[in-house]
Order: C-alpha cells, then structure tokens, then sequence
C-alpha cells in the first residue's frame, strides 16, 4: 500500500464504496475537480474568526494566506470554524468556555477526514483552547496568530490595551482625569484588529507557543496589519503539507522540554500570570508531567523585554526591536533543545537573531529587571499554591504584613470598594473569595481589584490583593492570584475574616494566615456550603467537573489524548 493510502483522510475519501461516494461527492458540490481526492493531504484550518472577537477579526483573510501555501504544497485546504471565545466581550468571562473550544476543536479534528490542521486563533483563551483539543488527538499541528494591533494613541502618546484601561480608570475615580478625557482615550486604544498590544494573555500565549516551537519564527509580534503576517500565513500552510509528509505530529514538537522553554522565556517576556494555568492545562492534554513545582524550580530569568504592563513600550515596538528570537538569543544557554515545527531544534528560531532597539529589549547582562519570573507562593492560606507577577508588583510591598479586608464575592467589592468610611489603610490585605473555577464560575479576571477610592483619593496605586480569581495579563499591581484550593470548595481563603492578619514574603515563597490552628479549623467545620450560580447546561458540567488552578482548570474527563480513528461511518 502506498503511503498516501495510509493517510488518515483516505478512511473518508479513498474508499471505492457507498461510505467513499458519499463522502466525496457532497465534497464535490464545493467545485473540487476529482484529482483532489487522490491521496493528497486533507488540510484542516481550524479557525476563531468572529465579529464578536475583535481581536480575531483578521482571522479570515490570514485563512486565504494558508490556503494558498497548502494549495502550493500539494495539499488540499478545508477551513472549518469552531468557538469563537472574545475575551473582552463574554460574560460571565471568556474562560468559562475555554474548555468547550477546546471540545470543539477536539471533537471535530477527530471526526473530520483530515491529515494535519491549523489553529487559527489570537485572542486570550483561544489559543491554549485550541492546542489543548489538538494535543488531545495528535496530528501535525501548526499555530498562526492574528497577530497584536497597532499602538493605541492618546494625546501624542503610546497607550496600551488593558494597561492604560486599569491607570485611567483609576485616574478617574481619584479625580485626577475627567470622563471626558477617558473617554476620548477609548477612541484611539483599539486602532486596527488584533490582540492586545501590550504583554497581555494573547500576546503572551503566540510568544509561548513560538518559543515552544509550535509556530513559525516572528509568529508572536507581526502586527496584525502588517503584510508580512499574511506572508506567514502562506509559508504556515506550505509547512503544515510537509509536516503531513514527515508524520511530525504534535506530541513530537510538544514535549516536557518544550514547556520548559516556555516557563523560561515568560520570566524574560514578563509573561502573564495566566500561561501557568494554560501551560498546565495543555500538558494534561499532552500526557506530559506539568506542575507548579516546575515553576517554582525554573529559573531565575532577568526581565528583558521594556513592554507594558512590566514595562514601557508595545509589541509593535517589541516587533521592530527583534522580536522573540532576539529575547531567545539572548537566553540561549538556558534554553533546553527541543524540536519544532520545522523538524529542527529550537536554535535554529534565534540563530543571527538580533537586538535592534536595546531601550525595548535588553541584554541578559543589563536587564530592565534582575529578577522577573512569576513566583509560586504556598502556605495555611494557599496549601496547594497561588502566584504572584514581581515583575509587575511594588517592590516594597513583596514583603508584608497586614491586616485583611474581606470581599465575600464580586458583588460585595463592587458594592463596597468605593465607600468613604471603608475601613481600611495602604498596609490592608484585600481578600476577595468566590471568583475561583466553580465559583463564579469560570475564574474570572478579576483578581487586579480596584483600589478602594478613599485610598486612590490619597494618591495610593498599589497595595496587596489576593483571590482565587484571575488577572488580565495587562493588568499590573501587587496580586496574589489563583489561590488553590478556592473558596467554593473549602479552601482556607473561604474563612479568612476582616481583621485577621496576613502574611506575605514572595522571596521565601510564603503566604500565611496568621490565625491559630484550631480556629482555622474551627472555622473551617461551620462553614456553609455556598449556592451554585448554574444549574444546567456547559456551565453546569463545568461546575461538576472542573479542577483546581494548580492543575489547569480543565475538566477532569479531558485531561489526556485519545489518538483513535473513528471506526464507525455515519450512514
């Protein structure tokens, strides 16, 4: 038998039979000629465009540039669309569904005819949703990214997605900008599509996913508009054939290695918080042992790349400055061989790679900060660990002690954060309980709360927070995040109480609850079970089954990979 007959799309269109007819012939009412069926590579691309996702918005024009390098290649490109996640747009928040794309993405890679297929997405959760549904069935799989949009522009200035967002708002409520002018910023934040162009969760995840070599080098900071992500696209769907040919599978790119990578580079990129809860949910997906532990031993990685929220600049700059292969040249000896989607090793992305603006990227030995990588803290208060972003903190602040203000939920902070007689000082702890994955549910981003408003009235703009929610990766502050296990399903954070004290020290990676034993325990028996917010539907099965941030927050019936071929036909 030929190795074209062993291709995985020849058990839908090389079949001389009924099941064979069908399957071709409703292809044919596309206009596809009959050659196209003779063994050639079945190309899916797996794409997130939607207007209700603005950052994915170019998504479609990127899917011709694909189709034109599969079409080149000798193979045969079959877009198909899957969930469309929109993380500024969805409520209760975009990554509630992050596990139902990545069933989408699943589910119909594995019941589609095709050999290989390309993730098309950009914003926040779809990317690592969509890896998590290919990782979980393994064909050759290859990332484009729509890319981040152009540098937002306020009164002659630079202003960043998110970043900006969190700073005016606050400005505001201290009085120091009119709503005017905040809203005279909104016009010129979002010029073209795109994602977020500050260092936020996309921006973040298509650095990772090039760094991991899942991607074609400068993937991570074309801008969306620029006509070189189009050029990439092209030579995406050219490589994606020849990795059908080589049978460069997924799990040969994604390994243990891979990963490593990543948690090195996110400290060099002032990465967000949130790839810890992606990186661990794919390596589920993966088969691959991923843990907290593995972020509390990488290493200590300088902050090198000057781009909001850690820093100054934006990714167009970050573009023009060199790009991920030139921050990847800078810490190659840390970075361990891997292989990619260029069934090459790593290396080969920053070979006579660059640095063309040292304001924008700095070198290993004079970085913008001497230690940046996100740091796992563990104690009474977070027995299974919670995370913290230095890069983006108060330095003086990660080392603390202080009194808590509890939030019960995000309806409490909402009606209280702005009261005059709140009582509370710069050195309070804010707590905030029932944003965690069965919580709220979904963990939302919501971690960054605001200041309370008798406080940013006195000029404070930063003081410690800690939740079992989430943060956008553009936020920026002093924020103790994914607080495992939650306060839904009897974490320790669920009795902390107004007053009690709390103590924090991120260099010794401690977070303590700084009440006696027995009362915590105390506390802990007459706790009262909280409602559930769903009773039906995703939201519902996501409650029942989703697991805790230091395992990723996938539902537990996903974790892991099953690489069979459908065996049954539909008529």
């Amino acid at each position: 038998m030929s190795k074209t007959n062993k291709r995985r799309s020849s058990n839908w269109y090389g079949k001389m039979d009924k099941d064979g007819f069908i399957h071709r012939s409703w292809m044919k009412s596309q206009g596809l000629p009959d050659h196209v069926f003779d063994g050639r590579p079945i190309i899916g691309i797996c794409n997130t465009w939607s207007e209700l996702t603005p950052c994915n918005a170019g998504l479609r024009k990127l899917a011709e540039g694909v189709k034109r390098g599969v079409w080149e290649a000798g193979g045969v490109p079959l877009e198909f669309p899957v969930m469309s996640l929109g993380e500024t747009q969805m409520k209760p928040t975009a990554m509630l569904f992050r596990n139902l794309l990545s069933m989408d993405v699943e589910e119909s890679i594995r019941a589609y005819g095709i050999d290989g297929v390309v993730l098309l997405g950009g914003c926040d959760k779809t990317t690592p949703g969509q890896l998590m549904g290919a990782a979980s069935v393994d064909l050759p799989t290859i990332v484009v990214s729509s890319g981040p949009m152009l540098n937002g522009k306020y009164k002659g200035q630079d202003i960043g997605s998110g970043t900006d967002v969190w700073r005016f708002s606050e400005e505001v409520r201290a009085g120091d900008m009119t709503l005017k002018e905040f809203m005279a910023a909104e016009t010129g934040m979002s010029r073209s599509s795109g994602v977020c162009m500050t260092m936020g969760t996309a921006s973040t995840m298509a650095s990772l996913v090039e760094g991991m070599g899942l991607s074609l080098p400068t993937n991570a900071t074309l801008p969306a508009v620029d006509a070189r992500r189009m050029t990439l696209a092209h030579l995406s769907g050219k490589r994606i054939v020849e990795m059908v040919e080589e049978e460069l599978n997924l799990s040969k790119v994604l390994t243990k290695e891979s990963f490593q990578n990543a948690i090195t580079l996110n400290s060099a990129i002032g990465g967000s918080t949130n790839s810890v809860i992606h990186l661990l949910a794919l390596a589920g997906r993966a088969e691959i042992e991923l843990n907290l532990a593995d972020f509390e031993k990488a290493e200590d990685i300088p902050l090198l790349v000057n781009l909001m929220p850690s820093g100054k600049y934006l990714m167009e700059d970050f573009c023009y400055a060199g790009g991920i292969p030139a921050v990847m040249d800078q810490i190659r000896s840390h970075i361990k061989p891997a292989n990619t989607i260029l069934n090459k090793d790593i290396t080969h992305y920053f070979d006579e790679a660059e640095i063309l603006n040292k304001d924008v990227i700095k070198t290993f030995n004079a970085p913008l900060k001497a230690s940046a990588g996100l740091k796992v803290l563990r104690g009474n208060l977070a027995p299974d660990g919670a995370i913290i972003k230095p890069a983006a903190a108060t330095e003086d602040l990660l080392k603390h002690e202080g009194l808590a203000y509890v939030f019960e939920d995000i309806e409490d902070m909402k009606a209280n954060i702005d009261r005059p007689d709140l009582p509370v000082t710069k050195n309070t702890i804010l707590v905030l309980k029932g944003c965690g994955p069965k919580g709220y549910p979904g963990m939302p981003e919501v971690g960054n709360m605001p200041i309370p408003k008798v406080l940013v009235e006195q000029g404070v703009r930063d003081m410690i927070r800690i939740s079992d929610a989430r943060m956008s990766g553009t936020a920026f502050g002093t924020i103790v995040l994914h607080v495992a296990p939650e306060a839904n399903v009897g974490g320790p954070i669920s009795i902390v109480e107004t007053g009690d004290r709390i103590q924090i020290n991120v260099s010794q990676g401690l977070l303590e609850l700084l009440v006696p034993e027995s009362e915590i325990e105390k506390r802990l028996k007459s706790r009262k079970q909280p409602k559930e917010n769903y009773t039906r539907g995703y939201a519902k099965l996501y409650i029942d089954n989703v697991m805790q941030a230091d395992k990723g927050a996938d539902l537990d019936f996903l974790v892991g990979k099953d690489t069979r071929l459908p065996s049954r036909e539909s008529h």
